[in-house]
């Protein structure tokens, strides 16, 4: 890596986590409980808006698999979720009216919380619809996870989003609220991926799937980016680039083999298809806070929101192993 280039990194770090110092202010506490946070903890960072028919489950799925205390920042939400949240003893909640997208979509908000309280602790970055799958999750905790990252000297994990959805019409997937989402949405594409990597960040920058199939098929290389590096063994001098697809120091970001090999790498569900996807589309091609401006809520709005997604190739999920057998994920050496 060339000086400038290192100089340029290390000036864009501490521009992102002074951002995130300023931003942490619009920040107002609900329930504060990090004093109950062991050194042993893992946690959960999220940012939600609107989203107590999920938050049930998402609390359910998370503990399950080894989650011990949740950093949790509300932005404006009106249904209730944030007093449903704000009661659970394992949670964190702080809550805000400010503007999503001048946050860095919600992540300089979480940055700063990562910074103050994650501080040598394994964390998990994900939004309320997405559900982290990885090797041998259906017999190992979290934890089992992170010993063996931390006892192979591997400080960041990577995993590929793999967008879900329902046979037939999306509105006729009615989710329930506290219902496990994937008994509705269980179809996922097996192939149509393509991924190139990024020389300055170093990570790989993968889209597909079935939004760029059904909503980007005329422009491809709009489609959203499926690559994800949420399991990060923080540090208060980490902070992400954009969303959890990339972070700095960019060496975090070599989640991949290099040399030929495969590295363990896991699957992030994403429960978006379900009929609550239309009026989501709706509210935030409106309010204009996503990436861009919401442009991918806008491609959404202004194709039919109300497809069919599967189509022949799908593939009905069954478990991790089946991930894995399609090249979707890897165990790599952990045995």
């Amino acid at each position: 890596m060339g000086v400038w280039t290192s100089y340029r990194l290390r000036l864009r770090r501490k521009r992102w986590k002074i951002r995130a110092r300023r931003k942490g202010r619009e920040l107002i506490p609900v329930q504060d409980r990090t004093a109950q946070i062991t050194p042993s903890d893992i946690l959960l960072c999220c940012t939600f808006r609107n989203e107590d028919i999920r938050l049930p489950f998402f609390l359910d799925y998370y503990r399950k698999l080894g989650v011990t205390h949740f950093l949790l920042v509300d932005n404006g939400s009106d249904d209730g979720g944030a007093a449903y949240m704000a009661d659970q003893p394992d949670v964190s909640l702080w809550k805000t009216d400010a503007h999503y997208g001048k946050s860095r979509y919600g992540m300089d908000w979480l940055t700063y919380l990562q910074g103050k309280y994650a501080h040598g602790h394994w964390v998990l970055t994900v939004d309320v619809d997405e559900f982290f799958v990885y090797p041998f999750c259906d017999t190992r905790p979290m934890r089992a996870l992170a010993d063996w990252l931390e006892a192979s000297e591997v400080r960041s994990f990577g995993a590929m989003m793999l967008d879900m959805y329902p046979k037939g019409q999306v509105s006729d997937a009615v989710y329930q609220r506290g219902a496990d989402p994937f008994k509705l949405a269980n179809w996922f594409d097996p192939g149509n991926y393509t991924l190139k990597r990024n020389d300055f960040y170093r990570n790989l920058w993968i889209q597909g799937g079935p939004r760029a199939r059904v909503f980007f098929a005329e422009k491809p290389k709009q489609a959203p980016a499926l690559n994800k590096i949420p399991f990060v063994k923080w540090d208060r001098d980490f902070t992400y680039v954009s969303s959890t697809h990339m972070l700095l120091p960019r060496g975090l970001n070599l989640v991949y083999g290099q040399n030929g090999g495969e590295k363990t790498s896991g699957i992030l569900l994403h429960a978006k298809f379900l009929n609550t996807f239309g009026p989501r589309v709706s509210q935030e091609a409106e309010r204009a806070e996503h990436y861009s401006a919401g442009r991918e809520y806008k491609s959404y709005a202004s194709a039919d929101n109300d497809p069919e997604i599967w189509c022949q190739w799908s593939e009905q999920y069954l478990n991790w192993r089946q991930l894995e057998a399609l090249g979707l994920m890897s165990k790599g050496n952990w045995a």
